[in-house]
């Protein structure tokens, strides 16, 4: 499966599918929440959160994925990422685009 920016698909043929997206909500555990939140009072990168952020961007894009091959799309296009918090210590990663299947 290929996720495609639509400039690269000039003068490609393809029949759109519909959209498809995959979510995930991720949360990090009470002890890397403390060693974050005093990272947060010196200040740098909040490493582990991170980590979370890349493996849940991963996650959900895995399902897109899966939502898109089940359609039986040769692609995904437009995909977009958000983020919104659910509660202080869990967020919510959303990722959706457009199914196509190429013609020939």
């Amino acid at each position: 499966m290929k996720l495609y920016s639509i400039e690269n698909l000039n003068n490609v043929n393809y029949e759109v599918l519909g959209i498809v997206s995959g979510s995930t909500i991720q949360s990090k555990n009470v002890f890397s929440d403390l060693g974050q939140s005093l990272k947060n009072i010196v200040g740098g990168e909040l490493k582990a959160y991170t980590r979370m952020m890349e493996k849940a961007r991963e996650n959900a894009t895995e399902r897109m994925v899966a939502q898109a091959q089940a359609m039986g799309a040769d692609a995904i296009i437009g995909v977009r990422y958000t983020t919104s918090a659910i509660m202080a210590q869990a967020a919510e990663v959303l990722v959706y685009g457009t199914a196509i299947k190429i013609k020939n």
